[in-house]
């Protein structure tokens, strides 16, 4: 990894109180609902991105959702603190994804993409890893912020740009221009801000997950796919999706499952 982009990890600011606060709820075993609605409701930005989500295509909940309580309730506490950390991780980082030939809003929207995905895939398959999954694949781009911001620095704009526009491989573009990949560059953020060693761990792997440890090789393997279909320059293309269902079939997946979660996502038109 760069040393600029080492240095950057390193003068990062602390995550804002409300999003510890909900950390710390969500992390109490005895904790309920109610409490991370108390948690989160004195801050609007949490609440307006928490309700922006709730309106989405993406999640179809039938109706308008108008209060913090009815989204809180809908997503549950797990899916709340990633829609939550998200957008505050963003917003905290200053994101300008001009260098992968997207807008900030457009990278958020590919986030939430990922996310839904691997819910509504691994829902099937593991409720417990789903809720896991969910937050690593809402975050597991992050680390584009900070390679983006040293492209920016560096006036590598415009190469950089070409190249992740025509490749299939973006982690590879990557690594040709600052040393590392967008999973290793993420996993040394949340390690900075001391989330807990698997959430670390399956995110530092994703781009490798051939190497993984056994302990989250599975979700390693799960995050590399999500990203393969829906990757931020061709999200949910033939191309992308056709790589995407190989991988899963190789790595031993009901395939056809996935197949059927990636269609009923592309028949919401959110791409």
């Amino acid at each position: 990894m760069k040393n600029s982009i080492i240095e950057s990890i390193k003068s990062l600011p602390p995550l804002p109180k409300t999003i510890v606060d909900m950390q710390r709820v969500c992390a109490d075993p005895d904790a309920a609902i109610n409490d991370l609605v108390k948690t989160i409701e004195h801050d609007p930005m949490i609440v307006a991105n928490l309700l922006k989500a709730a309106n989405s295509p993406l999640y179809s909940f039938g109706r308008e959702i108008k209060n913090p309580a009815q989204a809180v309730s809908l997503f549950g506490m797990g899916m709340t603190r990633s829609i939550a950390l998200g957008n505050s991780v963003r917003k905290l980082l200053n994101v300008d994804m001009e260098p992968y030939g997207i807008s900030s809003e457009r990278f958020a929207e590919v986030a939430s993409m990922q996310a839904t995905l691997v819910m509504n895939w691994y829902k099937h398959i593991d409720k417990a890893k789903a809720d896991k999954l969910f937050l690593g694949a809402f975050l597991q781009e992050t680390g584009k912020i900070l390679i983006a911001s040293d492209v920016i620095q560096e006036d590598l704009l415009i190469t950089f740009k070409s190249e992740i526009e025509m490749s299939p491989n973006i982690a590879m573009v990557e690594f040709s221009y600052v040393n590392d990949t967008t999973a290793s560059v993420t996993a040394a953020i949340f390690e900075h801000w001391k989330f807990d060693s698997e959430f670390v761990e399956m995110i530092r792997f994703s781009d490798s997950f051939q190497k993984a440890p056994e302990e989250v090789l599975e979700f390693a393997t799960a995050l590399n796919i999500i990203k393969t279909i829906i990757p931020i320059n061709d999200p949910l293309s033939e191309g992308a999706i056709t790589r995407g269902l190989k991988k899963a079939m190789d790595a031993g997946y009901d395939y056809e499952l996935l197949e059927d979660e990636v269609n009923a996502l592309l028949d919401i038109g959110k791409i």
